[in-house]
């Protein structure tokens, strides 16, 4: 694999041409496994803990999948978009604003950078997006800033890519991956997402984020799904 990442502005630029290509309920992200099966159980999940929720932050919202499943099933709520890209802002701003009651904010930027203030939110969602950190630091300074941000007793979740501790298992795992992309979509697909994840992703293990999110104070944590190297779980301020 390459050292060499790509910046946040060349993250920025590409998604920011793809945004409609996150807006499908029935497919979700069609190169990342499962994404049905997540989108359903976050929002089954987020639902179920925060039912009495008032204020929900989407982090990396994408096109809004999530944020949409999530409010249909609590309407109730104002809405938080955070996302590198402004096309992208957009595009979930309008799904979303057609489901809630309340306000929908938009807050284009590095989520490295943004300032998400404290005990603002009930529910935090991110989705394949968090694989964009580059370093452990990185990781714990955005576990910690999440974890102010909820409220006491509010969850945080998370859908995306992982890597294994063990680098054949990874490998293997990978591959698994790799071989259903070009099962479903097509050699060509598969070259595409292969150089995507060599340039531009770092993800981490399921191990190290749920030990992170116990060692930033989060009092519980929750594997709903995991398949190859995917996996959707969350945690309990």
């Amino acid at each position: 694999m390459t050292t060499t990442k790509s910046t946040v502005e060349e993250i920025r630029v590409k998604f920011d041409q793809l945004a409609h290509k996150y807006t499908n309920l029935e497919k979700g992200q069609d190169t990342a496994l499962d994404s049905p099966l997540t989108l359903e159980l976050i929002s089954m999940a987020a639902s179920t803990h925060n039912f009495d929720a008032k204020a929900i932050l989407d982090l990396g919202c994408g096109g809004g999948n999530y944020i949409v499943k999530l409010t249909n099933r609590l309407p109730d709520v104002d809405v938080c978009l955070a996302d590198l890209c402004q096309n992208m802002l957009d595009v979930a701003a309008e799904r979303v604003q057609k489901i809630i009651s309340g306000r929908v904010t938009k807050m284009q930027g590095d989520f490295r950078e943004l300032d998400f203030g404290a005990e603002q939110y009930d529910i935090i969602t991110a989705a394949t997006t968090l694989h964009h950190l580059r370093t452990e630091a990185e990781w714990e300074l955005v576990f910690t800033k999440l974890y102010k941000a909820l409220k006491p007793g509010g969850s945080f979740w998370i859908s995306d890519v992982i890597i294994h501790e063990h680098p054949e298992i990874d490998r293997l795992l990978r591959q698994g991956w790799f071989d259903w992309i070009e099962a479903t979509h097509g050699s060509e697909k598969l070259a595409w997402v292969k150089d995507q994840y060599e340039r531009e992703d770092t993800p981490q293990t399921l191990n190290f984020q749920l030990n992170l999110m116990k060692k930033v104070g989060f009092k519980e944590t929750v594997i709903l799904h995991k398949h190859l190297n995917f996996a959707a779980f969350g945690g309990i301020k």
